[in-house]
């Protein structure tokens, strides 16, 4: 883990609109992780995540439409999601303080980088290729 960093405002949303967040929290790790849970979730090669400590959200709109599913057989791994949209959402573990907040659920760029993907060795084959060419759009 790095150094805890200062107190800082996270604003973001669900897909549809509907759920809306704010966090107040100290950003203490960003890191693509590729392990299988994450993938699953994200529906990616990775999932982008913020952790936070000592965290409070405050959920502005859609509150009531805040899904859980706990994974059996995982002592801290959740998924919490927009009920009618299926994004993902931050994570507030309570016996911890701690929140996982999902990146791309921002609805501004985060003062904090990606520090390092971590269960590398999990990753798909295909995932996170540098050797693909880019696009501004879908291509031609």
């Amino acid at each position: 883990m790095t150094e805890k960093k200062s107190i800082q405002v996270f604003l973001g949303s669900c897909l549809c609109g509907k759920v809306k967040y704010k966090i107040t929290g100290s950003a203490f790790a960003f890191y693509h992780c590729h392990c299988m849970r994450c993938r699953k979730l994200s529906g990616t090669g990775h999932a982008s995540n913020i952790r936070l400590d000592s965290a409070n959200i405050e959920w502005l709109s859609g509150a009531q439409l805040i899904k859980t599913y706990n994974v059996p057989e995982a002592e801290r791994f959740r998924n919490d999601f927009c009920g009618d949209c299926g994004s993902p959402l931050p994570r507030l573990f309570i016996e911890t303080g701690l929140v996982v907040l999902p990146a791309g659920t921002l609805d501004h760029e985060p003062a904090c980088s990606p520090e390092s993907r971590i269960f590398y060795a999990s990753r798909s084959d295909w995932s996170c290729s540098d050797e693909l060419p880019v696009h501004d759009e879908y291509p031609k």
